[in-house]
């Protein structure tokens, strides 16, 4: 009851999430141009190439250089959260730390085909035994490939959405016999990834990203929910 529950509460976090962000790129329209006169002359300027001063005498800020998000590769790369359960039978979660890297080809101006790659690792409590009294040391690494959707976007910052379905290895025996200790032995099982991510622009090529995540994995006799959050930075390359 307690595993539904807490699935119930990653999957509520990750669609409130998207739909504020999804909120917030609704309410950004595209920037302002505006226009200052003086003898006789007009002078227009845009809000896309940096900060310029209206003529009330306030600075408008935005991106150095329009972001056209008309790049053919991307390139992700950060630091990452994620919770997850030692073994079938242990009544308390552990926290995984790590990095994601991810490649994607953007095929259309909307649609991309994607690569991932996650490594965690962590501390988890095990069961009662004699031979390790403490937290035993687990890791995970997962690859997995799907598909990346672009949503609401403008120059300031872009809303993402990505379904990723591959394979995690686990490996449970850093510190003791896994089986005595009541986690998994180590094995490699199916994994799944649905969320979003939020690109906010610092450059025409470079964003920081923050990307909330519903993990699905299979690792013992059912099929499981955890949350998973990374942060890091974008990098745009070539032109579609």
């Amino acid at each position: 009851m307690e595993t539904k529950t807490q699935g119930r509460l990653c999957r509520a976090a990750i669609f409130a999430g998207a739909l504020a962000a999804t909120l917030v790129m609704t309410e950004s329209g595209p920037a302002q141009s505006y226009s200052t006169s003086g003898s006789g002359q007009s002078t227009t300027q845009s809000s896309q190439q940096g900060p310029q001063v209206t003529a009330q005498g306030r600075a408008k800020i935005g991106p150095n250089a329009p972001v056209t998000y008309d790049n053919r590769w991307e390139v992700y790369g950060g630091l990452s959260f994620m919770n997850f359960q030692g073994g079938q039978d242990l009544p308390t979660r552990m926290n995984l730390g790590g990095g994601e890297a991810m490649g994607t080809y953007w095929a259309t101006p909307r649609l991309g085909v994607a690569a991932d790659w996650r490594g965690e690792w962590g501390t988890t409590p095990v069961k009662p035994n004699t031979v390790f009294n403490g937290r035993a040391l687990a890791g995970l690494n997962s690859f997995m490939g799907g598909v990346q959707y672009r949503g609401p976007k403008n120059q300031y910052a872009a809303l993402d959405y990505h379904a990723l379905v591959g394979a995690a290895y686990g490996k449970f025996d850093y510190t003791a016999d896994p089986v005595v200790l009541g986690l998994y032995t180590n094995r490699t099982k199916p994994m799944a990834a649905l969320g979003a991510s939020v690109d906010f622009n610092y450059r025409r090529n470079i964003a920081f990203r923050v990307q909330p995540d519903l993990i699905l994995e299979h690792f013992g006799t059912e099929t499981r929910e955890f949350f998973s959050i990374s942060g890091g930075v974008v990098w745009r390359i070539g032109k579609r």
